[in-house]
């Protein structure tokens, strides 16, 4: 069953890398507390997720958190490695904090996984965009193919009016 407007994000151990190396992070602890904008990707690096997705966010980032926003967070079914190079590589620096679910326990929980073996990626998490307050969902905008539009930075930029 997929996480819907109203109900409180599932608790899972998220994954980034620091200075330290990998640490990890709950994630109520992540985006359980204020307003917190997610959008979810299904493979760093892939066409869609770093030519049309993420971008948007990078460019809309300050105007999002004028919405009152506290932090965007970019999740995806990738190692925090690949997110780590991905946002250097991107130049995503602190705008955004880039979160990984490596082992799809979040995208599993909140009923949002998505089988691309057929591809060779397993299971990933489906594109989506949302809005958290104090980790309930307010938006939840979840694409139904491989296009960029409910999940959008510019979508979200709307539901938050």
């Amino acid at each position: 069953m997929s996480l819907k407007v109203g109900e409180k994000i599932p608790e899972t151990t998220l994954y980034h890398l620091g200075d330290d190396g990998v640490g990890t992070i709950g994630s109520h602890e992540a985006m359980g507390t204020g307003k917190v904008v997610v959008f979810a990707v299904p493979a760093a690096f892939s066409p869609t997720c770093s030519d049309d997705h993420l971008p948007g966010y990078l460019v809309h980032a300050p105007e999002i958190l004028d919405h009152g926003v506290d932090k965007i967070v970019c999740l995806a079914v990738n190692d925090p490695f690949v997110l780590s190079a991905w946002s250097k590589e991107r130049g995503v620096g602190h705008q955004l904090t880039m979160l990984s679910d490596g082992n799809g326990d979040f995208a599993r929980a909140a009923g949002l996984e998505l089988d691309l073996s057929a591809i060779g990626l397993g299971i990933r998490s489906r594109r989506y965009g949302a809005i958290l307050v104090d980790g309930v969902v307010e938006y939840l905008g979840v694409e139904p193919g491989k296009q960029v539009t409910v999940s959008s930075a510019d979508a979200v930029l709307k539901a938050l009016g």
